[in-house]
């Protein structure tokens, strides 16, 4: 079954807790874009927004940082409540260092890839980490079109899963809405984050729930 991992980016911030409690008992994890200003044009929020929502929201909580200097933020994050932590791997050299030190902390590690990076980069890290985020837009904007020249990348990397024999998680976040889900579906994606196309809905609810029976 697919998961489903909605993005309070896209969510109305005046009532937070009331948009996350909307989709509580369908979604599988609450995904925080956590955005510094450096590595992508935006700034969003920090571990005090996780930690305020871990004591009321029943869910893992996955935090995909977009940010400079990834190891800094490991820690605070960890603190706040974070289940699994994604980092991208334009941000360091040291990957293998940076997966190491996630994982002595106790929580799940996740390699976010952006759009023009290749596949091969993770050639010597995929049995390392629990789930691959392929970012379907450039990082740094919620409510962009979807890059449809991402979808070949989908399909070579499950491929890829598949000739190491290992088993993670392929997540895709960026422009996911009902006309092209089906597509990444088939693809090989099994984790879908989303925000606008979730909580711009009318009935966030009912959008997971379809897209979890794909």
């Amino acid at each position: 079954m697919i998961k489903v991992s909605p993005s309070v980016l896209a969510a109305d911030k005046a009532y937070l807790l009331k948009e996350v409690k909307k989709i509580e008992k369908v979604a599988d994890s609450l995904h925080f874009d956590i955005m510094d200003g450096h590595f992508v044009p935006n700034i969003t929020f920090g571990p005090q927004l996780v930690a305020s929502l871990r004591k009321r929201v029943n869910l893992p909580f996955e935090v995909h940082l977009m940010v400079d200097n990834p190891e800094k933020w490991v820690v605070p994050f960890v603190e706040a409540g974070c289940d699994l932590l994604i980092s991208h791997i334009e941000t360091t050299y040291y990957f293998l260092r940076l997966i190491n030190f996630i994982k002595k902390k106790g929580v799940k590690v996740g390699v976010a890839l952006n759009p023009a990076t290749p596949l091969c980069v993770l050639d010597y890290i995929l049995p390392e980490v629990d789930l691959v985020l392929l970012m379907t837009v450039d990082p740094g904007f919620g409510g962009q079109d979807f890059l449809p020249e991402t979808l070949p990348k989908i399909e070579e990397l499950r491929k890829m899963i598949r000739r190491k024999n290992t088993s993670l998680d392929i997540e895709v976040d960026g422009g996911i809405n009902k006309e092209n889900v089906r597509k990444v579906v088939a693809k090989g994606a099994n984790v879908i984050v989303a925000g606008t196309s979730i909580f711009g809905s009318s009935n966030p609810q009912k959008v997971i729930l379809n897209w979890k029976e794909l």
